[in-house]
């Protein structure tokens, strides 16, 4: 009784910390599950959700058949794809790259430098993006005009979203994400290095047995993570670059459950929408879980 008494007075203080966290999740992640009920219902804002219709999978059946369904899928998974294909390799590479700079002041300010533009709103990231690329007045149109080719009017240009968007993506969180591939190559221990180095090994030799054999789980563990997103677009950035001329490639789930759920107040089709996303996403996670236990030793559970 003695021990039980000395290690809960050891840990109510980190149990007392982890309150305000477990509350968050609880009160805007669980709780809010709730109201995916409403998606099997016709419902009535008035009635509440309770005494709204019941009217099973209507909703689920009028999207499958809408004329959008393919189109938002595409675009949807398409930037997802891109966002892993590309996105993911970049901050593994930025670390690499940073765990090979010698001069500790140098390797500061590129860290300080890459983290910066994680900590901009979106909102002042694609006003950025507008100005940049202007076709009047864009510091990239100025440059194409210099070579004597007429200027592009890249945010009106629905070919070029999916690449602005990507690149954007990782300009912004490039350096941030490059924080849990650091701490994982300052737990590889230096004497694998002195030894590999003894025995004449190069730099790529060390790199390629050392280095990414070290951050293999964690590099596994956010590759599971990403693939758990590759539909969870951000709402916030697309819709701020979006406009009706580049829906073709623009318009995503997200932002189509903006559109009919909450300017139209079609609250149950909306919900129909995210409800069918996050169900995907949860597919996505696990089918990635289950290959990389099979493959490999790392995995979520």
């Amino acid at each position: 009784m003695q021990r039980f008494q000395t290690r809960w007075n050891n840990s109510k203080y980190l149990l007392i910390l982890f309150l305000p966290a477990l509350l968050y999740y609880v009160m805007f992640k669980y709780v809010p599950m709730f109201g995916i009920m409403i998606s099997f219902k016709d419902y009535n804002t008035f009635k509440g959700v309770w005494a709204s219709d019941w009217v099973g999978f209507k909703y689920y059946s009028l999207f499958f058949h809408s004329p959008d369904f393919l189109k938002l899928v595409k675009n949807t998974v398409l930037l997802g794809l891109y966002k892993v294909i590309f996105g993911f390799p970049a901050p593994i590479i930025l670390a690499l790259l940073l765990n090979e700079v010698r001069l500790a002041v140098l390797k500061r300010f590129v860290q300080t430098i890459s983290y910066l533009p994680h900590f901009i709103s979106n909102v002042v990231v694609v006003s950025m993006m507008f100005l940049f690329l202007s076709p009047t007045s864009g510091v990239i149109n100025k440059v194409i005009k210099l070579f004597g080719s007429d200027a592009v009017n890249f945010m009106q240009n629905e070919h070029y979203f999916r690449a602005i968007y990507v690149l954007s993506e990782i300009w912004q969180h490039v350096g941030w994400e490059t924080i849990i591939y650091l701490a994982a190559l300052s737990a590889i221990d230096p004497q694998l290095y002195e030894a590999a180095r003894v025995d004449g090994a190069s730099r790529k030799h060390q790199l390629l047995h050392i280095t990414l054999p070290g951050i293999r789980p964690a590099i596994i563990i956010l590759f599971i993570l990403n693939i758990g997103h590759v539909l969870d677009i951000g709402f916030e950035k697309v819709l701020l670059m979006q406009n009706p001329s580049i829906y073709a490639t623009a318009d995503v789930l997200s932002t189509y459950v903006y559109r009919t759920g909450i300017q139209s107040m079609n609250y149950s089709y909306g919900t129909t929408i995210d409800l069918f996303t996050s169900v995907i996403n949860l597919i996505f996670i696990l089918t990635a879980n289950w290959i990389s236990r099979k493959t490999s030793e790392t995995s979520l559970w």
